[in-house]
């Protein structure tokens, strides 16, 4: 599978860019500030986007919805409970100091149980609120197979977890998303954050502080 990622300050937000290397069908997924280094390697791998997907709706994973959806004219998906968050976006970069344009109303919400495909590749959509309430897991792998790599948002990351003092965040909830969605994975299973490194379920599950009671 294509995988490329691109972050910039001031949030060091990861954004990804997949895609089958058969087909040329692939995603993005949250779009962000880094949204023009995301349209190069979409073009530069030669990539027909079907879907924009959103691990969530905080500032700087929605940033470049707009500028996505123009360019690429692909849906936009977002799970419902974090439509409040999503249409608050002007607000949200207010309370930290920054100018930030609204963006388009997401073309679709998340299903329970959803699954998406691009190629040869489908995505299956897991609810872990906690971050925020309707922050989701992407599970990504070839059709039919179980697959091992996860874009995780803002819930799980290298040594740490999601923040959970913002509005709409918990942090029973959340650690039960990581428990019971996220340690269900094998230890092998990839884990894409939001922000930092990419690790591993297993990495996590030995040596991550909120996840062995040493934090």
């Amino acid at each position: 599978m294509i995988l490329e990622e691109r972050a910039l300050p001031p949030f060091q937000k990861n954004g990804y860019v997949l895609g089958c290397e058969r087909t040329r069908e692939g995603v993005v997924i949250d779009p962000g500030d880094e949204v023009d280094g995301l349209l190069e390697e979409v073009a530069r791998h030669r990539l027909s986007i079907t879907h924009i997907l959103l691990t969530h709706a905080h500032l700087d994973h929605v940033t470049g919805v707009k500028r996505a959806r123009a360019a690429l004219g692909a849906p936009v998906w977002l799970h419902a409970g974090d439509l409040p968050l999503y249409g608050a976006v002007v607000e949200q970069g207010r309370m930290l100091g920054f100018a930030v344009e609204a963006q388009p109303a997401p073309d679709r919400l998340y299903e329970p149980a959803q699954l998406l495909t691009f190629g040869d590749y489908e995505v299956r959509v897991h609810h872990t609120p906690g971050h925020c309430p309707g922050g989701v897991c992407l599970q990504v792998g070839r059709r039919g197979e179980a697959g091992r790599q996860l874009f995780v948002g803002d819930t799980l990351f290298a040594g740490s977890i999601g923040r959970t003092d913002l509005p709409g965040g918990d942090y029973d909830t959340l650690m039960r998303s990581i428990r019971d969605v996220l340690l269900a994975f094998p230890d092998d299973a990839e884990v894409y954050s939001g922000h930092g490194p990419a690790t591993t379920i297993g990495e996590e599950r030995r040596t991550n502080p909120f996840l062995t009671g040493e934090a």
